[in-house]
């Protein structure tokens, strides 16, 4: 489906205009723990210089920690823009323009909400690429339908001025581990699809 002419996931299945959200993000990705050589945060900023674009992010579970970690890389505001820290269903609608009949039917940590938090961090900002993540980082807040480590990243990018080929993808993670773990795993997943989506994008435009 379609949203805004963005392409967009459908029915939980990792598929876009754009292409297939890639299964296996990351090679270097090992249950959440990123073991490349050269940090995944590192490889975000390469690759966003190199193609001058800009980077917002949207973070509820993670509390600042991706932009915290983005902003770890010298020089990161050559392309790091802002993060805003949506902890709050107010938060949400009010700093990203989530939907409230999203939030109302598909609670916070979902899908529909990465997805939305992506784009509104990204429409905001007025930056090429917003990234988010929501999820349950316990240990209390867990369901069987929610458990605790089950994480939503979204990615939503801003293509050129009439290409009509902007889009929003998202991606679902489930870690274990305790509070500090998820939320770590998180952040590197989080970084580690943004860096394969920009990967793919690129491949796909070349």
């Amino acid at each position: 489906m379609t949203d805004g002419g963005e392409a967009v996931t459908e029915d939980g299945e990792a598929t876009t205009g754009n292409g297939a959200l890639p299964q296996d993000v990351t090679g270097a990705l090992d249950d959440g723990r990123w073991t490349g050589e050269k940090s995944v945060e590192a490889i975000v900023g390469d690759v966003l210089r190199d193609r001058n674009e800009t980077l917002a992010t949207a973070e509820s579970l993670t509390g600042g920690l991706i932009g915290s970690t983005v902003t770890d890389v010298p020089g990161s505001s050559d392309y790091f823009d802002r993060g805003f820290v949506t902890y709050a269903y107010d938060a949400k609608r009010a700093e990203l323009a989530v939907p409230r009949e999203a939030l109302d039917a598909h609670g916070a940590v979902s899908e529909p909400v990465a997805e939305a938090m992506a784009r509104g961090a990204r429409d905001r900002a007025d930056t090429s690429w917003g990234l988010s993540a929501t999820g349950v980082a316990g240990p209390g807040g867990g369901r069987d339908e929610k458990p605790v480590g089950l994480v939503y990243v979204g990615v939503a990018y801003a293509a050129p001025w009439g290409t009509e080929a902007s889009f929003v993808r998202s991606r679902r993670f489930t870690f274990d581990g305790d509070r500090a773990t998820i939320k770590r795993k998180s952040v590197e997943s989080a970084l580690a699809t943004l860096a394969a989506t920009i990967e793919e994008d690129g491949a796909e435009t070349a």
